[in-house]
């Protein structure tokens, strides 16, 4: 469990299909590596991943197919990219956030990001070959006002379509410097978590998107069977 606010930057390398070196990147993120011992997990960019071995700059991880499937760990180049990082939330620790599970929902991409007076209003759609994933992974969980962790910052939602098929957030200063999302450029790619509350409250409620709905035709059986004959 983390809480979306980013402890450092690094730099991630890949080493084969599934495993990669993370590796600090500025001095100030040193401080995730004082106490990191193998087993403990990480946020990579939003992505739970096990600490393997332990460099004196970083980490080993392997990432499952899934989670290559599901983020942007499966579209990692050669080129070493910046990430961010945070350890997990100790028990009696602040959160700052919200809960963030690490378990990355889907991609989206960045269409825009406008600088204004006190922040940058950056705005996120889907993956074009990745849009159905978008509207059964992502979609359901965008809501105006509530949290959502992209590249496993915790933000808030500024805007969005009722149909959740783009958002809008607002990035103060700090949280632009000390990110990665200031290296974004419009079309790159970013990991999408929705928040764990909306997703509790979706199963309690038994929610369905139309496509999982199955229509079912209105009979004589069928209204004997839900009490009207």
């Amino acid at each position: 469990m983390f809480t979306g606010l980013i402890q450092g930057l690094g730099k991630i390398q890949p080493q084969g299909r599934d495993r990669f070196t993370i590796s600090v990147e500025k001095e100030n993120s040193t401080g995730i590596l004082l106490d990191l011992e193998i087993g403990d997990s990480v946020a990579v960019d939003g992505v739970c991943l096990t600490v393997e071995e332990i460099s004196p700059r970083g980490f080993i991880a392997t990432a499952s197919p899934e989670t290559l499937q599901r983020t942007s760990l499966g579209i990692k180049s050669e080129i070493s990219s910046s990430v961010n990082l945070e350890t997990s939330l100790r028990a009696g620790g602040k959160i700052g956030g919200h809960f963030v599970t690490g378990h990355v929902d889907g991609l989206g991409c960045l269409l825009e990001s406008v600088q204004s007076d006190r922040a940058w209003e950056m705005k996120f759609v889907p993956v074009p070959s990745l849009a159905a994933q978008w509207s059964r992974h992502i979609a359901r969980y965008i809501v105006s006002k509530g949290s959502i962790a992209v590249n496993g910052i915790s933000l808030t939602i500024a805007d969005c379509d009722r149909a959740g098929n783009w958002f809008t957030v607002a990035v103060i200063p700090h949280t632009y410097t000390e990110t990665n999302l200031s290296s974004l450029q419009p079309g790159d790619w970013v990991n999408l978590e929705g928040d764990i509350l909306g997703k509790y409250v979706e199963k309690l409620l038994g929610y369905s998107t139309p496509e999982e709905t199955r229509s079912q035709d209105v009979d004589l059986a069928f209204l004997a069977q839900h009490g009207y004959a």
